[in-house]
């Protein structure tokens, strides 16, 4: 099994990125600096990495291996189907999903690859809500920051970019 963890700057600081066997299985929004990096990047990801942060329109196309319950995987898959600079509701993607608005917010949170996996494009229906488990602080300005990258309408009390899912 080949591993890969390391650190890769990028606007929103250093994030740290784990491959193994080549395929994406966790990106840490606030990794460890001290650790010591281990293997080099793939091609293909370091190229969407550099395309994403260049152009928020870019998406991903990156073979991931998403670990966890059905239901979070399911969700993982979901979250995949909103286009950059777009956002849907917590509420509105439990209805579609058949769950509750509470269940999509704790896979969004447990959510192993952010940003590639686009649960910062998932807002509260009366603002912007969390971000990887924060409610404040720098993740939710990161969230805010990936919005206004991509071009979404960022919600303030009631405002938010709706996109229907297929």
């Amino acid at each position: 099994m080949s591993v890969i963890e390391t650190l890769v700057e990028t606007p929103l600081g250093p994030i740290g990125i784990l491959v193994e066997d080549g395929v994406l299985c966790g990106l840490d929004l606030e990794p460890d600096q001290a650790a010591e990096a281990k293997g080099e990047l793939p091609a293909m990801l370091r190229e969407q990495l550099i395309a994403y942060f260049e152009d928020g329109s870019r998406g991903f196309e990156l073979p991931l291996d998403l670990r966890g319950t059905a239901f979070q995987v399911r969700m993982w898959e979901a979250l995949q189907e909103i286009p950059p600079g777009c956002t849907v509701t917590y509420g509105e993607l439990a209805r579609q999903l058949g769950t509750g608005a509470r269940a999509v917010g704790g896979a969004c949170r447990t959510n192993p690859c952010p940003i590639v996996v686009p649960c910062h494009r998932v807002v509260a229906g009366n603002g912007l809500g969390g971000f990887a488990g924060d409610t404040s602080g720098r993740k939710l300005a990161v969230k805010r920051w990936l919005l206004r990258h991509e071009g979404a309408a960022i919600p303030d009390q009631s405002v938010s970019h709706p996109m229907p899912l297929s």
